[in-house]
């Protein structure tokens, strides 16, 4: 019997328990939502972040064409911060009209039909794998610029960084955003406070000057084409800072009552810090004079081969506070500990769009299922092994991978406000002429998501011009291949409920009950399953052993005999060595003769101890029972007998196995803990 007395510290494996927490019942889930300080960390830590490389890298692409071409990044700064102004009011009318957290793919699919929302959601999901590798590298790059000898250890950094913020999501949301926010909130203001200062010590003429002001650059010759085509290239880099806009749309049920309102306030404190920092690290940037190259041997003076070039933060940080003070080292930690956490934001988006998607059928059902911490740990898991798979391959290199992002997302920004423009267009329609302030309302909605509509268009066709060649193709050979599989999936869930749906042909009353307990040797474990047989009472039980040899069935029928076993043994000729086949043929003939029978096999199993015995004991049993579980009629009970090593599980005897419960698997350990000996 299970002691239902036992605490949860009983019921988790100490190790799981270290790493995980204790499990949290299901009436604890409001306990788990988020006041906006804490929603802040958890679904802004992207978009924040993306303020430490966005600038680096805009002036990167801007720099392949000479100092001369830094003139222009007020101006493509600026245009980036006109889009994230447009794309944040735009969601804000998402979050209010799709609060159930399907964000860009919910509109899409309700309102530009099923393709189109499974293209966002296909789009979002690489994204979203895109974000941790970004933000891990970054977070990698930035610590290597503080501590260059860490360099040739930034593949096991990133990976090893990947599955420490896997844990900490595993132990639940609210410990998520806990862990997080100390870094956040750090990076928020030493970053505002260095902005401050620099801009201050400019007024007062005493600007920061930044180390690599001094290396001239070898610049490219470009045509007048080329030229247009680089400035698009920058914007399209700077575009990142708004990666994770769209997270906070996803994650609307993890917000506390009122959600709506939690959410749309979480998302305009995001953009304007975004805003802010964005903007004034580009400013300070420029002030300081930094030159950050694609290919550091283009900085004349730089010795590339010797060094390893300082990230655009890093720089600013050493000009406005001095290279190895305490304050640089405090920039440098918490933008490195803000990128690292940026990851976190996938870590809550990803898992929420899985359980849409697997609830709507477009991706298994495993993902729609909360762990022990009330958070869905399938889709996290699934999320880290992806990223590490993606930092393993490109090395975890920044300016490899950072020209593989923001593609997902843009197509998802663009198909969103599509299907919001449509959206609004028909409540207008639906709407009383009467209804003076809804109209009103829907018409400023129709306004905004019109203009977010038409920039994220335009950015995504820039995006695509300038970065597909760059590596950009593997997104767009991604996001359909995983549109086919979702599509498939669904097809297949579909399929099947069209199966087995219950109709008026289904028929009750199947005539006959026959219980077969299978036979090898007379022992305990068929003793028991006799036992079991018996208990059930079932119309007749016959013992059934199948002859591979004549002098292994005559020592099974003197035994049977010797024993005055109660219930009749049928001894089955096998020439050919099978064990499945004969027993199907005989089962298959029986209900032919007796009518539809129903037969249960009952097939005695091993519980053992080691994990490897596992692979000396059942491998028998499972081939008959999977050979049987296609022959109509038949039904298998598994009888478990536990060996002496098993006592070295006992204390898990008693109780579901973890994940057991979740995933409707029933056991009887404690049952069967009590009647080894009464077989």
């Amino acid at each position: 019997m299970t002691d239902d007395s036992r605490g949860p510290a009983e019921e988790t494996p100490i190790a799981k328990r270290i790493l995980i927490g204790e499990p949290l019942t299901s009436e604890e889930l409001e306990g788990q939502l988020l006041p906006k300080r804490m929603a802040l960390p958890i679904f802004a830590s992207d978009a924040l972040s993306s303020v430490a490389y966005a600038p680096q890298e805009m002036l990167m692409i801007l720099l392949i064409g000479g100092t001369a071409f830094l003139a222009f990044s007020p101006w493509v700064a600026a245009a980036v911060v006109a889009l994230l102004i447009v794309v944040v009011l735009s969601y804000r009318q998402l979050i209010k009209a799709y609060p159930s957290g399907g964000g860009d793919y919910e509109v899409a699919r309700t309102n530009l039909g099923e393709k189109a929302g499974v293209v966002v959601a296909a789009a979002l999901l690489v994204d979203y794998v895109l974000t941790v590798a970004v933000s891990v590298a970054s977070g990698v790059d930035n610590i290597i610029s503080a501590l260059p000898e860490l360099d040739p250890w930034r593949v096991e950094l990133a990976v090893g960084f990947v599955v420490l913020i896997i844990v900490v999501n595993l132990r639940g949301v609210r410990e998520a955003s806990t862990a997080f926010a100390i870094p956040t909130y750090l990076f928020i203001g030493s970053v505002m406070i260095m902005i401050v200062t620099g801009l201050v010590r400019w007024m007062l003429g005493d600007a920061p000057i930044a180390e690599s002001a001094q290396f001239a650059v070898q610049a490219e010759d470009l045509s007048q084409a080329a030229v247009i085509l680089l400035i698009l290239r920058a914007f399209s880099s700077g575009c990142s800072a708004l990666t994770g806009v769209e997270a906070v749309s996803n994650g609307v049920p993890a917000f506390r009552h009122p959600k709506v309102r939690n959410a749309q306030t979480t998302l305009v404190l995001m953009g304007s810090i975004a805003i802010i920092m964005f903007a004034g690290l580009t400013l300070l940037a420029l002030v300081a004079g930094v030159h950050y190259a694609e290919n550091p041997c283009n900085l004349i003076g730089f010795d590339c081969k010797a060094a390893v070039q300082p990230s655009l933060m890093a720089q600013v940080a050493a000009a406005t506070f001095g290279n190895g003070s305490i304050l640089f080292f405090v920039i440098q930690a918490a933008t490195a500990a803000v990128l690292l956490l940026a990851a976190n934001t996938a870590f809550n988006g990803f898992p929420l769009l899985g359980s849409v998607l697997a609830r709507d059928g477009y991706a298994p059902k495993a993902l729609n299922t909360r762990g022990d911490r009330l958070v869905y740990s399938n889709g996290m898991i699934i999320l880290g092994l992806a990223a590490v798979l993606v930092l393993v391959i490109f090395q975890a290199k920044l300016t490899v991978l950072i020209q593989l992002y923001i593609i997902g997302v843009f197509v998802s920004f663009s198909l969103g406000q599509i299907g919001m423009v449509r959206h609004w267009r028909r409540e207008l329609r639906l709407l009383s002429p009467k209804a003076v302030g809804e109209r009103r309302e829907a018409w400023s909605g129709l306004f905004i998501n019109s203009l977010g509509a038409t920039f994220t268009v335009v950015v995504l066709v820039i995006v695509t011009i300038t970065k597909f060649t760059h590596g950009a193709w593997l997104v767009f050979l991604a996001i359909p291949v995983l549109s086919f599989l979702m599509i498939g999936v669904h097809r297949y869930y579909r399929d099947v409920e069209h199966e087995i749906e219950m109709d008026d042909d289904v028929h009750f009353g199947a005539s006959g009950d026959v219980a077969i307990v299978l036979v090898g040797k007379l022992q305990k474990p068929v003793a028991k399953a006799i036992d079991y047989a018996l208990a059930a009472k079932h119309d007749k039980t016959i013992a059934v052993h199948i002859a591979v040899t004549a002098d292994d069935a005559r020592e099974v029928q003197d035994d049977w005999e010797f024993h005055h076993m109660p219930v009749p043994l049928l001894v089955i000729e096998s020439p050919y060595r099978q064990y499945a086949a004969p027993l199907a043929q005989f089962i298959t003939e029986y209900r032919k003769k007796h009518g539809s029978s129903i037969v249960t096999v009952y097939l005695p199993q091993y519980i053992v101890g080691h994990w490897w015995e596992s692979l000396l004991h059942n491998r028998r049993a499972r081939r008959i029972a999977q050979q049987l579980m296609l022959v109509h009629g038949v039904q298998i009970t598994l009888v478990p007998w536990l060996l002496d090593s098993s006592e070295l599980i006992y204390g898990r005897r008693s109780r579901p196995l973890p994940g057991d419960d979740r995933a409707g698997r029933i056991t009887t350990y404690g049952l069967v803990a009590h009647t080894d000996d009464e077989a």
